[in-house]
């Protein structure tokens, strides 16, 4: 802040000699002094644009070396892109003190300026110093990674980032939710990709009088003819409740987490061919009038 001050001191005294030189008649003093100013403001912008344009080589460089050495060493993607965030923002703050610097602006007074705008920036946008924290315990206990299908927040769908301040998910209909980091690593996640098997099970209801034996075989059969059923833990095929219009029985099994929703719906469609092909009759609900 002292260079700029003592620049303006002397562009204010060159000003006044060349107001002095005009009142005296000495036009060639005052061009002199003109190509001194010039040429004194030509250097420190020079400088100032060199220093930037190879700033911004430097920072692609660095990036593109830091992408790659983490790739080589097999990094968890949603590290990457938390340090490749962070990292950006940082070259970037360093790049513009190096061009304030190269234009004759003192370094230290404006790193001084910088701590004082820090503070007071800090204090308004607490909120996001609280993400930012939030996206560092993400990262250290990791609850969830790019990629797992999570529920948070009131949102369900596939991470695909964890930025500096927000959790990118993208949600079956493809939108894109921003989640602050800060929620995400105070509040409840459910995470659906963690465990390498998932339990489905199905409620299925068949008339009163149905043979539950025979309802029992059909679907033991289903569940043998799909390999991708695991038969360890066994599956579960058991009465349930006999509800109001129907006897219900729960058929639990277990298959890779990939699977999930394939045999889901897959095994709907079975279940409700084979109960009709083998007359197997499905309930509806029945209201019976007795009149007096």
């Amino acid at each position: 802040m002292i260079q700029f001050l003592q620049i303006a001191k002397d562009s204010v005294d060159v000003a006044v000699k060349v107001e002095s030189a005009i009142k005296s008649g000495h036009v060639d003093l005052i061009i002199d002094k003109l190509v001194e100013l010039s040429i004194s403001a030509g250097k420190s912008i020079l400088m100032a644009i060199v220093v930037y344009v190879v700033g911004r080589f430097l920072i692609s460089l660095i990036q593109r070396l830091m992408e790659n050495m983490l790739s080589r060493r097999k990094v968890e993607v949603s590290i990457q892109t938390f340090l490749k965030s962070l990292v950006s923002i940082l070259l970037n703050v360093l790049l513009i003190v190096s061009v304030v610097g190269a234009l004759g602006v003192s370094t230290t007074s404006f790193a001084a300026l910088l701590a004082s705008a820090g503070v007071a920036i800090g204090m308004a946008l607490s909120g996001n110093l609280q993400n930012f924290a939030g996206g560092l315990i993400i990262l250290f206990f990791k609850p969830y990674k790019v990629g797992d299908w999570i529920e948070a927040q009131g949102t369900s769908g596939s991470v695909s980032a964890i930025q500096i301040m927000h959790t990118l998910v993208v949600t079956a209909d493809n939108k894109v939710v921003y989640i602050p980091n800060g929620a995400m690593s105070s509040g409840v996640i459910v995470n659906y990709s963690r465990m390498e098997t998932r339990r489905i099970e199905w409620v299925v209801g068949v008339d009163y009088g149905e043979d539950i034996d025979k309802v029992k075989a059909i679907v033991e059969g289903l569940i043998k003819a799909d390999s991708r059923i695991l038969q360890e833990p066994a599956p579960v095929i058991a009465l349930q409740a006999l509800d109001a219009s129907s006897v219900n029985v729960t058929i639990r099994v277990w298959v890779p987490n990939a699977e999930y929703w394939n045999v889901y719906f897959e095994m709907n469609k079975k279940i409700y061919d084979e109960f009709n092909r083998q007359g197997v009759n499905f309930p509806f609900p029945q209201l019976t009038i007795h009149q007096a």
